[in-house]
């Protein structure tokens, strides 16, 4: 179904391209069809005859879609934001729930109060008639025992009793389910409003306060943080349900036996305290968990978006031990966790039997004359099984509360965290000047230390301006400045609205800009990553004096230096300084230095990485792009450029079809089948013992009304009680072991699960991560194996435990009145046929429903990571459509989903009502000859019985739905990994010891259907030979590093070193003997240290050497903590060129006979670039070094040129010989204009 969305009125509004939208027709239905939810069998007929597409499903209402719901709460909160800042008092019910007094920052409660104060009441009302009704129930089978005991033959009575009672519990059922409906989404709308804000203030956070929050912090925020709230909210009316039935249950309690009831009562005064610090304990160890949850899935996700960088250096088992000892501490915590739970199992299962036990018992001593009659058992049982949910729930409620106020706190904080000042740039004045500084200075945030000091400077419209200076003095923080990103500390910036565009791949970005048309362009370092030929093309297309955008102001950020006499303002930076200005004639001839500086290098052509910042203009807004052919961008095509089309494609997959009973075993096989036994036995164990213990309280109170001497009762009273005790006491011990086995059972299947999908996605191909999002690897590692540690052992246990209450609860009934046997039939045929009608939609709706999450959270860290370029376009308003676009879709799957569970429920708890209605008809069928005692035990059980119905199907359905998790969880160990990483033949020694490396007709292709990226490549080095890689963009350059490390296998040939074809030994022993310094400077979050060396072979004093090389031993000693300086994520707390330093200062500590350098100074200035040459020169001359290039002055000192075209070699010689043979090379240096 095609469907867009525009804004109108402030609103955001969704406008469907076929004008058919299919809006639920749930408000304008009859209330029939609305309570039993009638209207959406439809959708429950369409899933059973075929998988439901996302066309089939029905669309949110206007008031539930996400386009209302966050300006109506943002409405809201921005009254809140002025309401704090006048200093007003906080509201009743924060000073009630939260002990505030005044506001030191905006409350998130008030505003959400204001937005939904009247769906809450709504639901509040709901919930408290169904609770009514509730206990109703045990009245009605109170007055049916009793008519039984005093009138046995009396039918007309008992008739009126089964219909009363089959209309209450009906009414029951319908009232609680429009409660669950309306609660689920509530709490839901609430999730969706804070998400917004969350997205909003995203795009608004100043820089100071981003340095704060990392992308998974914020992430979270919306994932767990708005999740507890939206859990609480789906709890919040047990905060005074559950002690309202408690009263109520007391007080019905009271009734039938008097004060003997606060002995039952004293049990739970008991159990409630014990239960809120097990709640609370629970609290504690699921924040550890999580922490260590936190930890493992940001190395993951650093492991993974670096993972070229371990393989390549062989680090997996390095890394692969630093996340099994981080999840260890996980699962020793869900141990905790688990033998915690034992408790809780206990008391769930076991309240009834405790506060019924201390009842009787003090009901007998309180009057030797206290005598149980089946009413007042049965009534008693019915109420303490009411009581059992809310005395579980409350401790559990209040403990949410807390943690959901710490979720509040930690979302308040961050929606009160600092904005970006807009007002640090004007852009309204009058001038012909495209940026002007006077006097200003800025810092990244408010603890740090100005970066730029004191700028004054003014560009003219339409001027080339070059800024140039060594790593770290400022240059890309200049460009910050302009963009408004950093914080203003003095001064004035003047500058027209601006725009940027950024990326790695830096083509695309160009086109993304130009084709915008803006007046300012901000580029900085935009060729690095293309050949000389291209990053000529651009300049002399796009951004030079005669090119495309000859007529906008660019300002350009370089190390260049041979760009600089076609600018017409050039701007050195130094220490956060402008040290110099003017054009290139004015510096060559005042300042010697600058003149020295650009002799040394008129002959080196350099491009360097690029991220393109640009500035829109009103005017024009399409001819630019139109008068600018595509081709022209997109002539040079890169190979990559098809894999980005195999990633595009690359979406998450939803499973179709039934659960795989082959997926259940392997997990039972992982949850160890002794376990599995045991947890059966035990809980078959403790399901036979409740059975018993209720016949034998039926049996008691049968005998009691048949006995006249009451003497002898008594003598046997205290032994009944005894029995009773027993099979309670036994019942309990059942409880633990069963929880026990089950812990133990779930660790396992945990732990195994774990370490098989974390070792095959380690083993993984290289191309696997390029052509998949790794999204798709971290939702495996967090949701899929939540599913796993927390969710399907819960499932299970349920399913098995409602599995064995129905059928216990069916033979009571039947052992009672055999005639049921004719109800039975008909009404568990109806009941399969319903779960089989259900269960194919409701599968299917969750699947979709998981897959349409991966969207949300992939869209929220695309934007965290592209803020700066959102805002520089001004495209905030799009992006946030584009964030209520994917959110809808979340919320049109659990919309469905939450409808679909309440027509299940309707259904089967209707098929409850009508067995309680026939097991009630049948024992006054049977008159004379079926006994009180019967008649109790058989209304009892068939009222507890329609939850369990209900939830056996819910959570067959939860089995096979999260069995997918499962699925998805083992499906790494199925695809196709790399070749093993240790073989049995193992090179020697000190191999490789001469670094000679020989192709042997080699060829290689990334995908069988594209061609080949080498074909028949056949060259040999010498030892210790220095050899350049040279050719255009696409040629292999590349490709032939990753043949060298198989990163990419050859589909024919040989690589040969030193004697041996790599082919014949593993991975690792083969990455372990090789170096390389790639591209793209990757680091981890971490120490400096730790970066430098990740397996802690070296000595500091090595170390100290490794940055001395490097030139970075007088920054690292300037920082506070030295070697162990904390790393960002992503090291973003470095400079680019300051990164690759880091990288090459870990290759100098890890020697081998062999080099690869992929680029490997791009991001560095001049200066620094001969350093590095000079590093690289001394420190590895007794090796063979292999250089791809670029940039053509970075290979002319090799012995010899490898040039290459289109996969194959078309010139291999000295570079002297080959600029005589005037072929390619010759050409390439005559473009890039290098004398020698």
């Amino acid at each position: 179904m095609a469907s867009s969305w525009g804004r109108q009125g402030g609103f955001y509004q969704r406008l469907s391209a076929s004008g058919k939208e299919k809006c639920s027709p749930e408000d304008d239905v009859f209330v029939f069809s609305k309570l039993t939810y009638s209207w959406f069998s439809r959708l429950i007929s369409i899933g059973y005859k075929k998988p439901l597409e996302r066309d089939d499903l029905f669309e949110l209402n206007e008031g539930d879609s996400p386009y209302s719901v966050c300006p109506n709460f943002e409405k809201q909160w921005r009254k809140e934001m002025q309401r704090s800042t006048t200093g007003l008092k906080a509201s009743y019910i924060e000073r009630m729930l939260f002990k505030k007094t005044s506001f030191c920052k905006p409350s998130l409660i008030f505003p959400l109060w204001q937005t939904f104060k009247f769906l809450l009441i709504k639901v509040a009302f709901l919930k408290v008639t169904a609770d009514i009704l509730a206990f109703m129930g045990p009245q009605i089978m109170k007055a049916l025992v009793t008519l039984s005991e005093n009138h046995p033959g009396s039918h007309r009575s008992g008739y009126g009793y089964a219909i009363a009672l089959f209309f209450v519990v009906l009414s029951q059922t319908l009232l609680h389910q429009l409660y669950q409906r309306n609660n689920m989404l509530t709490a839901v709308k609430i999730k969706t409003a804070v998400v917004g804000l969350i997205y909003k203030k995203a795009l608004t956070l100043a820089n100071s306060s981003r340095r704060n929050y990392t992308t998974g912090e914020i992430v979270n925020l919306m994932s767990a943080d708005a999740q507890q709230l939206m859990e609480l909210t789906v709890n919040l009316n047990l905060l005074w349900s559950a002690p309202f039935q408690i009263l109520m249950a007391v007080f019905f309690l009271w009734q039938e036996l008097g004060l003997s009831v606060l002995a039952g009562v004293a049990v739970l005064l008991f159990i409630i305290p014990i239960n809120a610090l097990v709640a609370a304990k629970v609290k504690s160890l699921k924040k550890s968990q999580m922490r260590y949850s936190d930890q493992r899935v940001k190395l993951l996700s650093e492991m993974l978006h670096g993972i070229k960088i371990l393989k390549l250096y062989a680090w997996e088992p390095s890394y692969q031990r630093k996340v099994m000892s981080i999840r260890e501490h996980e699962v020793d915590v869900l141990k905790s966790s688990g033998y915690l739970a034992t408790y809780s199992m206990l008391t769930l299962t076991c309240i009834p039997f405790m506060v019924s036990l201390a009842t009787f018992g003090v009901f007998f001593h309180v009057d030797e004359e206290n005598v149980l009659t089946a009413a007042k058992v049965f009534t008693s049982i019915s109420l303490f099984n009411i009581l059992r949910l809310p005395l579980f729930d409350l401790p559990s409620v209040i403990s949410a509360v807390a943690q959901t106020k710490v979720s509040l706190s930690r979302l308040e904080d961050f929606l009160y965290a600092e904005d970006l000042n807009p007002e640090d740039v004007n852009i309204n004045y009058s001038g012909n000047h495209a940026v002007g500084f006077i006097g200003a200075s800025f810092r990244w945030d408010k603890s740090g230390l100005p970066v730029l000091k004191n700028l004054n400077v003014s560009i003219p419209e339409g001027s080339l301006v070059a800024v140039v200076g060594q790593v770290g003095s400022g240059k890309s923080s200049f460009l910050s400045a302009i963009l408004g990103e950093m914080e203003k500390l003095e001064g004035t910036v003047q500058r027209r609205g601006v725009n940027i565009s950024g990326g790695q791949k830096q083509r695309v970005s160009l086109a993304r800009a130009v084709y915008s048309n803006a007046d300012l362009y901000l580029l900085d370092d935009p060729l690095s990553a293309v050949d000389i030929h291209v990053g000529k093309h651009l300049f002399e297309k796009l951004i030079g004096p005669s090119g495309l955008l000859k007529s906008k102001t660019r300002i350009l950020v370089t190390h260049n230096l041979t760009l600089l006499p076609q600018t017409d303002l050039i701007i050195v930076m130094e220490e956060g300084r402008i040290s110099q200005m003017g054009t290139y004639q004015e510096l060559i001839s005042k300042r010697a230095d600058f003149a020295e500086l650009t002799q040394v290098f008129t002959t080196e052509n350099r491009s360097e990485e690029t991220t393109l910042v640009k500035v829109s203009s009103s005017k024009e807004e399409c001819q630019l792009g139109e008068s600018l052919p595509q081709r022209e961008l997109l002539k040079h095509k890169d190979p990559s450029f098809d894999r980005w089309r195999t990633h595009s494609k690359s979406k998450e997959k939803v499973a179709t079809g039934g659960m795989k009973m082959a997926v259940v075993l392997k997990y039972l096989q992982a949850f160890d089948w002794r376990w599995v036994w045991l947890t059966i036995a035990a809980y078959l164990g403790q399901n036979a013992l409740a059975i018993g213990q209720n016949l034998w309280l039926s049996t008691w109170t049968a005998e009691t009304a048949k006995i006249n001497d009451f003497t002898e009762w008594k003598q046997l009273r205290n032994y009944k009680l005894g029995i009773y005790s027993l099979l309670g006491f036994i019942q309990g011990l059942l409880v633990c072991c069963g929880a026990y086995v089950l812990n133990r059972g779930s660790l396992s299947a945990s732990r195994a699960l774990h370490h098989q999908m974390l070792d095959s996605v380690l083993h993984l191909p290289l191309q696997h991560f390029e052509t998949n999002p790794v999204g798709q690897i971290i939702n495996r590692f967090t949701k899929d194996l939540f599913v796993v540690d927390i969710r399907f052992h819960y499932y299970l246990r349920t399913w098995l435990n409602c599995t064995l209450d129905v059928i216990g609860t069916i033979l009571v009934i039947l052992s009672a009145s055999p005639l049921f046997v004719v109800v039975v039939i008909p009404l568990g045929y109806l009941y399969f046929t319903i779960q089989r009608y259900y269960i194919a939609s409701s599968r299917r709706i969750r699947r979709l429903a998981g897959a349409s999450h991966s969207p949300v959270i992939s869209h929220f860290s695309e934007t965290l990571l592209g803020g700066s370029t959102i805002r520089a376009f001004g495209h905030q308003e799009r992006f946030i459509r584009k964030n209520y676009d994917v959110v809808y879709e979340n919320l049109v799957y659990f919309y469905n989903n939450v409808i679909s569970n309440r027509w299940l429920s309707v259904r089967l708890e209707f098929l409850g009502s009508l067995m309680v209605f026939f097991a009630a008809l049948f024992v006054i069928l049977a008159g004379n000859t079926v006994n009180s005692s019967t008649v109790g035990l058989s209304i009892s059980y068939a009222l507890n019985v329609i939850q369990s119905l209900n939830f056996w199907v819910r959570k067959a359905c939860e089995i096979e739905t999260n069995a997918v998790s499962i699925e998805r969880v083992c499906e790494y160990a199925k695809m196709d990994k790399e070749e093993p990483w240790i073989m049995s033949k193992r090179p020697p020694v000190g191999w490789p010891d001469r670094g000679i490396v020989e192709f042997i007709n080699y060829k290689a292709q990334y995908r069988k259907d594209l061609g080949l990226a080498l074909n028949g490549v056949s060259f040999q080095t010498r030892s210790k030979e220095k050899v350049g890689i040279v050719g255009r963009t696409g040629a292999g350059k590349s490709t032939l590093t990753n043949c060298l490390f198989r990163v990419l296998e050859g589909s024919g040939g040989k690589i040969i070193i030193d004697g041996i074809d790599i082919s014949t030994i593993g991975l690792h022993d083969l990455r372990g003997n090789l170096n390389i310094i790639p591209q793209d400077p990757i680091l981890f979050s971490g120490t400096l240290q730790s970066n430098l060396d990740p397996l802690g072979k070296h000595s500091d004093l090595e170390l100290w050497e490794a940055l001395e090389l490097c030139d970075l031993k007088d920054f690292v000693q300037s920082l506070p903590k030295k070697l162990l300086h904390e790393i960002s994520e992503g090291g973003e707390n470095l400079s680019v060129g300051q990164r690759q330093l880091v990288c090459l200062a870990r290759v100098l500590l890890r020697k081998t006979k062999i080099l690869v350098l992929d680029e490997a100074t791009a991001s560095v200035d001049t200066e620094t670039d001969n350093l590095v040459q000079a590093t690289i020169r001394r420190e590895f001359y007794n090796c063979t070094i292999l250089t791809i290039a670029h940039r053509l002055h970075t290979i002319m000192d090799s012995e010899r040129v490898l040039v290459l075209d289109a996969g194959r070699i078309l010139e291999f010689d000295t570079p002297h010989n080959l600029l005589q043979q005037q072929g390619t090379f010759s050409e390439m240096v005559a473009e890039a204009e290098i004398t020698r």
